[in-house]
């Protein structure tokens, strides 16, 4: 798969962003990137979507900045002198694929059918769009579609919302989505930038969906361990549960052996997409310790440590 298109994956979410006025390209692209989505597809359906990706990318050379809606190989030219790093189009164009393999450049074209799916399989692609996604069958359709098409992801766009992203997203066929409830036409317009990060923020919150697991207590010896998940279970009625390394009492409470990372022990937070939660992290300035991943019997990473403590607890991020 393509460098750009593993990134696109990795933040999981693109907002499609239409630009009328070429004067709040960058102040948008930055309330987008401070509400955690450094990503954009500026649809060329307006005069200025060319000039608002040049701007976009010079100011934020950070942000992954894409065209839209490019319906010819000139605008692929326009769209990728400006700076865009891939390029997307509504329907599948054998000419414009074509164009933009031959030259390099990521595309993913939209794909409705399994005509459509077949033509872009054949020309060595590996991840599409779907479009219009709810009106085109939505998830249903995509399931129906990935029988035949194992290799196949999809980037589904349109009627994507807060609502029914994660119901997308939790199906692993599914690349990325595309959406624009953070980045409404009135919002732009009004030039209400901190309402656009709120929304994004809001929409990152929701597709990590962070939530505390468990608290991790460092006992000096098993006995003590014992002791101390013994206490919480009496107290609250928890049920006890002896691993290897530790003893759980009920879910929320885990009381290592012996001591663990962390001065005081551990927290766990649970994310419904590991991998896009410490992509997420890392833009923070988050760091992670790679001796503490943890893999499934399918080999899919399932936890993994931060390299800093937080209040004398070691943190981690676990795969819900």
């Amino acid at each position: 798969m393509n460098e750009i298109i593993e990134k696109i994956g990795k933040i999981g979410l693109v907002p499609v962003i239409k630009i009328e006025d070429v004067e709040k390209a960058v102040p948008l692209a930055k309330a987008l990137c401070e509400g955690g989505l450094p990503c954009a597809e500026v649809t060329f359906r307006t005069a200025q979507a060319e000039e608002a990706i040049r701007r976009i990318t010079e100011a934020l050379p950070e942000m992954l900045v894409g065209a839209g809606t490019v319906l010819t190989t000139e605008q692929v030219d326009r769209a990728v002198g400006a700076g865009a790093k891939f390029i997307v189009s509504p329907g599948f164009n054998r000419k414009i694929v074509t164009y933009c393999i031959e030259k390099g450049i990521p595309v993913t074209p939209g794909c409705s059918s399994p005509s459509d799916v077949e033509q872009a399989i054949e020309c060595g692609l590996d991840v599409v769009k779907f479009f219009p996604a709810e009106a085109a069958g939505g998830l249903p359709m995509i399931k129906a579609m990935c029988g035949p098409y194992t290799n196949l992801k999809f980037m589904p766009t349109g009627g994507i919302s807060a609502k029914n992203l994660n119901d997308y997203l939790s199906f692993k066929k599914i690349l990325a989505c595309g959406g624009s409830w953070m980045v409404k036409e009135d919002l732009i317009q009004s030039g209400d930038f901190a309402a656009i990060t709120a929304l994004a923020r809001e929409a990152v919150g929701t597709m990590l969906g962070f939530e505390l697991a468990h608290v991790g207590i460092n006992a000096a010896n098993e006995e003590e361990a014992s002791k101390t998940a013994n206490a919480f279970c009496s107290i609250f009625n928890f049920a006890p549960k002896a691993g290897n390394s530790s003893i759980f009492a009920g879910t929320a409470v885990e009381v290592m052996k012996t001591p663990y990372l962390g001065k005081n022990g551990h927290i766990a937070i649970r994310t419904n997409y590991l991998e896009r939660a410490i992509n997420y992290l890392e833009m923070q300035g988050v760091q992670f310790d790679e001796s503490t991943k943890k893999f499934n019997a399918k080999g899919e990473m399932v936890a993994i440590y931060m390299k800093d403590e937080i209040g004398g607890f070691a943190v981690h991020l676990v795969q819900k």
